[in-house]
């Protein structure tokens, strides 16, 4: 997504188990290989990750 993912749209590089099919690979962006999973992103489960990116989206739209 060279432009950036908007908010609300799945990655289109996810599997259907939700990998990430460019793991390990270069064309990986910068910002995925850098990103670190905490629980006050990504809670305890899929569920609560979901509600909390979605709070985190809604509250940095623009």
């Amino acid at each position: 997504m060279p432009e950036g993912k908007p908010a609300g749209v799945r990655c289109l590089h996810l599997d259907e188990n939700y990998g990430c099919q460019l793991f390990g690979k270069p064309e990986r962006p910068l910002l995925c290989e850098q990103f670190q999973a905490e629980a006050s992103v990504c809670g305890e489960n899929r569920q609560q990750a979901i509600k909390l990116i979605n709070a985190l989206e809604q509250a940095t739209e623009s």
